[in-house]
C-alpha cells in the first residue's frame, strides 16, 4: 500500500461526480440515513467495474465499439430519467420529511444504476489499479482485491461525509419552497449536463 495510490484515490474519489451529485441529493431530500445509504448505494455500483477491471472484462469495453456505446447511452437515458424525476418531483429525489424501508431500497437501486451504468468507470479501473501493483507481485490478485477495498472504503466514507453535510442542511431546504425549486432544477439540470459529458465521451 503506496501513499501514492491512497493520495491518489482520494482525489478521484472527492472529485464531483454523479454518484457525489447523487448522494448530495438524497442527503438534501431524505435526510442522513438516506445519505448514507445513497453513498453505500454507490460503492456498490462500483464492484462491478473492480470485478471488470480484475478479471480482464473491462477489455472487451475497450475493444468492443458495441458494447461500450450500448452501455454508454443506457448509462445516459438513466440519467436523463433522473434528471425528469428529479423536476417530478418523484422518487428518492423528491424532498419529504418521512423517509421508510421502500425509500431506502429505491435510493440503493438509483445509486447502483447511476455507477453500474457507466463503462467509462470499467476502464478506469483497468488502467488505475495495474499502477499500483509490482510486476514482480508474487500474487497479484490478492494484491489488487486489497487495493480495490480500499478504494471502496474510501468511496463510501466521502460520499457519506458529502451526504451528511447535505442532511445538516436540509431543514433550511425543505422550509423555503424557492428553496426546494431551486434545488430540483439545479440537480436536474446537473443530471443533464453529466449525461451530456457521458454521452461524448469515447472509449
Amino acid at each position: 500500500m503506496s501513499l501514492e495510490f491512497l493520495i491518489t484515490s482520494f482525489i478521484i474519489v472527492a472529485s464531483p461526480g454523479t454518484g457525489a451529485l447523487y448522494t448530495l441529493a438524497a442527503g438534501l431530500s431524505r435526510g442522513s440515513r438516506a445519505s448514507v445509504v445513497a453513498a453505500f448505494g454507490c460503492t456498490l455500483g462500483c464492484v462491478p467495474h473492480l470485478a471488470a477491471a480484475i478479471l480482464g472484462l473491462a477489455a472487451l469495453l475497450h475493444a468492443s465499439a458495441v458494447a461500450f456505446e450500448t452501455v454508454k447511452y443506457l448509462g445516459v437515458a438513466y440519467l436523463l430519467y433522473m434528471a425528469w424525476n428529479t423536476l417530478r418531483e418523484r422518487g428518492a429525489l423528491s424532498v419529504g420529511r418521512q423517509t421508510d424501508a421502500r425509500t431506502f431500497v429505491q435510493v440503493t437501486v438509483e445509486a447502483i444504476l447511476i455507477n453500474l451504468l457507466n463503462p467509462k468507470l470499467s476502464i478506469f479501473f483497468l488502467a488505475f489499479l495495474p499502477q499500483f501493483v509490482s510486476t514482480d507481485e508474487a500474487q497479484p490478485l490478492p494484491h489488487m482485491l486489497m487495493l480495490s477495498a480500499i478504494f471502496m472504503l474510501m468511496t463510501f466514507v466521502v460520499f457519506a461525509a458529502y451526504g451528511l453535510f447535505a442532511a445538516a442542511m436540509r431543514d433550511h431546504v425543505i422550509s423555503r419552497p424557492s428553496v426546494m425549486t431551486w434545488m430540483r432544477r439545479t440537480f436536474a439540470g446537473a443530471f443533464v449536463l453529466l449525461g451530456a459529458r457521458l454521452a461524448l465521451t469515447e472509449r
